[in-house]
């Protein structure tokens, strides 16, 4: 049984995955951390602080901000806890933070946990590959209460065109931009608005044809098991870091 600890717990996302765990007969949430306490469930009782709780997770699983980032590691280090890392919006020293303490304690980390998305990063690589001197421009639209844009789901698009061909750079949005556009541009352009869970489309434009690659995700239900599934596959893994390829993958 993989005790599970859930970071952001009353937040959209954390309430997802505390449902979603019914779903599953290998795991147990046994607490949640969020900046409001709530201990009116006593078989899943909330804290505002991991110095408040007695029980021990084998796995985090964090839907919160990159701002409880050390916390979560200075704990996950201390109780010798493996980490499912769900937020965006990570800067150059978190990044650090997280590939420092990989070393001590197992990270898995992916700016979205739906098994779709990272198919369609497949697809999209595989595509990139066959269409080289196609251009690609990357629509992503989300809720209107998302604070970071483009998406990390988008930037995790990008990245995969841009590690087969590194000279690519990216453009989010053109207001103002004076000339034609650059063919080694990838365009990134971000839509919020309503209650809009996710989606994105992939468009490769050639001469006189056009391919479109697109992802949307119904129910935020998708990334909470997406998340539950992480956790599973790093449960018992001693340290290192993980993503979405690894699991889908079986590595």
């Amino acid at each position: 049984m993989v005790k599970i600890a859930i970071s952001g717990a009353l937040g959209k996302m954390g309430k997802k995955v505390k449902e979603a765990c019914d779903a599953f007969d290998s795991v147990k949430p046994i607490f949640g951390i969020d900046i409001k306490e709530n201990l009116n469930d006593a078989n899943f009782p909330i804290y505002d602080s991991f110095e408040k709780t007695e029980d021990v997770p084998n796995v985090i699983i964090d839907f919160s901000s990159p701002h409880s980032l050390k916390g979560l590691i200075s704990y996950a280090e201390k109780v010798n806890a493996g980490l499912v890392l769900c937020t965006t919006g990570y800067d150059k020293d978190d990044l650090d933070m997280i590939a420092t303490a990989s070393e001590k304690i197992a990270i898995f980390r992916s700016a979205n946990m739906s098994i779709g998305v990272n198919v369609l990063i497949d697809l999209v690589i595989k595509a990139a590959k066959a269409l080289e001197n196609f251009d690609v421009e990357i629509i992503e639209k989300h809720h209107n209460e998302k604070v970071d844009a483009p998406s990390g789901t988008a930037y995790m698009i990008a990245d995969a065109i841009k590690n087969l061909y590194p000279d690519r750079f990216y453009v989010c949005g053109r207001e103002g931009k004076v000339g034609k556009r650059n063919q080694s541009e990838i365009g990134i352009h971000a839509i919020r608005g309503g209650n809009i869970v996710g989606e994105h489309d992939v468009i490769f434009c050639g001469m006189d044809e056009t391919v479109t690659l697109s992802h949307q995700a119904t129910d935020r239900r998708v990334f909470a098991m997406g998340a539950i599934r992480a956790a599973i596959y790093l449960s018992g893994k001693k340290c290192g870091t993980f993503d979405m390829n690894d699991l889908i993958n079986g590595k």
